[in-house]
């Protein structure tokens, strides 16, 4: 198994410092950035493809096609 990073564990205390209280506003404030559940980039309907490669690829555009739009509608 491979170890990528380390997660700092934090002290459950009576009062947060101020470092902590930041952190944890800037992590609410990019969950909210997220794109909610209602959004999805797949085709809805039934599909048929003659390979899981083509499949993969139809995926990938559509999903690539959504994440462009994003970027469109915030800038």
């Amino acid at each position: 198994m491979r170890t990528v990073g380390r997660r700092k564990e934090r002290p459950i205390v009576f009062s947060a410092s101020a470092d902590l209280l930041v952190e944890g506003a800037r992590f609410n404030d990019e969950i909210h950035r997220l794109p909610t559940g209602d959004q999805t980039f797949i085709r809805k309907g039934i599909y048929r493809f003659r390979s899981d490669e083509a499949s993969g690829r139809e995926e990938l555009a559509s999903i690539a096609a959504g994440m462009a739009a994003i970027a469109k509608q915030r800038s």
